[in-house]
């Protein structure tokens, strides 16, 4: 049984070729009567689009490309949910890779995407080389989400206010009394700002002498042997702030381990609200940095540059979030200071 076709979408809906083609494509110049027949004739028929034929029509392949940082990274989820929903309601697929493999086997970041003739890119997280953008950016449009690192000319950034959201943090520790807060803190330009707004606060509270900063690779890994390295000192902390949550897992881990109890003992405060943070056994107090907000986002600036990819390209946009703090089970008022 052959598969049907356009044509039999037409002559069953009683239109014309093109009418079918404008509405698959979601045009807006069709009549509500015509495209319900249409799209009737679709579902009773079965009818499925020969991509590769639009794709050589439009000249679009109606596929974007995203490069993760990392894969393993619990954060990512909800922001490519955010992306990919946006994406999916205006009829993009997405191609994903991951940076770190990529690094690891020695293959380009980017040129894949361009092999795929992909209408645009989405990076996601720090990349080790931003110039790496230099080459996709001025063939298809480029959006960077969930980064500080300078990007070239045209290419839009979508991030979390982080600096903001590490303010937020050590603002509800002090609130609770604490006077020795420490910061497990992260790398790139997300861990600057995580650490300035960090050593910002404590400053204006005159307790910055009594803060540590400890470097981290915010891999819970980093935070547990960060947090031994922080418990052992003899004006051991009431409080951590860690870079992320995967960060804040390891310090937990190494509170406990080390006989003392959260948030009795040691309160802990994470960074980006990811879906571990909500375990129940875990229930962090975390900064939500509207990773799913920034998916959403990054897509629209994505969609409003490839509509717009023939015209001059428009400067690159810089776009942040507002975070916010979700206090759960890990922090409590210090037993004594």
């Amino acid at each position: 049984m052959r598969a049907p076709t356009i044509r039999d979408v037409a002559e069953s809906a009683g239109v014309s070729k093109s009418l079918v083609s404008l509405v698959l494509r979601g045009s807006d110049q069709v009549r509500p009567e015509k495209r319900d027949a249409v799209l009737r004739a679709v579902r009773e028929l079965g009818y499925r689009p020969n991509a590769a034929a639009r794709s050589l029509s439009e000249q679009r392949t109606r596929t974007v490309g995203v490069l993760l940082n990392d894969l393993r990274n619990p954060w990512f989820v909800d922001l490519l949910d955010g992306l990919n929903s946006l994406l999916h309601e205006n009829g993009l697929h997405m191609l994903l890779a991951d940076a770190r493999l990529n690094r690891r086997t020695g293959q380009d970041l980017t040129g894949p995407f361009l092999d795929q003739r992909a209408d645009g890119l989405v990076v996601i997280g720090t990349l080790p080389d931003p110039a790496a953008l230099d080459a996709v950016a001025a063939r298809i449009p480029v959006v960077v989400a969930g980064a500080h690192d300078p990007v070239p000319d045209g290419v839009d950034v979508v991030a979390g206010d982080d600096e903001r959201g590490a303010r937020i943090a050590t603002e509800h520790l002090v609130g609770l009394g604490h006077r020795r807060i420490a910061h497990i803190a992260g790398y790139g330009a997300v861990g600057a700002l995580r650490g300035r707004g960090f050593e910002e606060t404590t400053r204006a509270h005159g307790i910055a002498g009594q803060c540590p900063v400890e470097p981290s690779d915010m891999t819970e890994e980093g935070g547990y042997r960060t947090t031994v390295r922080l418990l052992s000192r003899p004006d051991r902390p009431t409080a951590l702030f860690a870079a992320n949550d995967i960060a804040s897992i390891g310090a937990v881990s190494a509170v406990e381990e080390l006989g003392l109890r959260v948030p009795h003992d040691v309160s802990v405060v994470g960074y980006d609200n990811t879906s571990i943070s909500r375990l129940r056994h875990v229930w962090l107090t975390t900064v939500d940095s509207a990773g799913h907000e920034i998916g959403r986002r990054a897509a629209r600036c994505l969609l409003d540059r490839i509509e717009h990819a023939g015209g001059p390209g428009a400067p690159g946009q810089r776009q942040l979030t507002v975070p916010s703090l979700q206090v759960r089970g890990t922090t409590a008022a210090p037993l004594t200071d």
